[in-house]
């Protein structure tokens, strides 16, 4: 996968604990919705990786990847002191940053 991808950008950000590089790969107004529980802007969004991600140590590994009506579908394997396991990320990208994700 390309370095500048912005997915690859936010697992890495994502393992290196760097929440500003981490919101730097979205929109000013993209949306994260996990299970059902909707983020919009980066405000909210930092609060998700707060309680969620980086503030819960998670480290993220590409499963696989597949484009899914104009967006891409990654199976992401998790690890850390949250979620544990495999889950779909669908990510919808503006140019290079990340402007919807939904996990499910």
């Amino acid at each position: 996968m390309d370095t500048n991808c912005p997915i690859h950008r936010f697992v890495e950000a994502t393992n290196e604990g760097n929440t500003e590089a981490f919101l730097g790969t979205f929109t000013d107004d993209a949306v994260l919705i996990d299970w059902g529980r909707k983020f919009r802007g980066r405000q909210q969004i930092a609060q998700w990786n707060e309680s969620d991600n980086i503030g819960v140590q998670s480290r993220l590994r590409i499963v696989s990847i597949a484009p899914a009506k104009g967006a891409c579908r990654v199976r992401i394997a998790v690890t850390g002191n949250g979620f544990n396991g495999e889950g779909d990320m669908t990510f919808k990208l503006d140019g290079d940053l990340i402007s919807s994700l939904v996990i499910a």
